[in-house]
């Protein structure tokens, strides 16, 4: 199975919430609809359902702050934007952005197998 990336795991993350959300998430692998002779690709053509479980799991799972999960929430299981999550927590809109980057990027490094990198003081010592 391939490695999660933010993209990823931001377009998994209403489906934690929302298991209808799931009808609506398009497999990438999968050919258009209007392709009646497009081909799969065999090796990854299975890998939504395993990355729904996944996601579903990691937000158990990962070490999120609780300020990260609330953030996250709000925007993927609310869809508030980010103006509204920081009036809703006193904070500023640059402090949700943060909070959402920190928690998102947290989720994708948990699912990958790998330590998260917060800065570049971080990546020295993990080298």
């Amino acid at each position: 199975m391939s490695g999660y990336d933010r993209r990823l795991v931001e377009h998994l993350l209403p489906a934690v919430w929302d298991v209808e959300a799931a009808y609506g998430i398009r497999n990438p692998q999968a050919p258009d609809a209007d392709m009646p002779r497009g081909t799969v690709d065999k090796k990854a053509a299975g890998t939504l359902l395993a990355h729904l479980a996944d996601i579903r799991r990691a937000w158990v799972t990962a070490p999120l702050s609780l300020v990260e999960k609330r953030a996250i929430f709000m925007r993927f299981a609310l869809d508030w934007d980010d103006h509204r999550i920081a009036a809703r927590e006193a904070v500023t809109d640059r402090a949700v952005r943060y909070r959402l980057e920190r928690g998102v990027g947290k989720l994708a490094a948990h699912l990958s197998g790998t330590a998260y990198i917060d800065n570049y003081d971080d990546l020295e010592n993990a080298a």
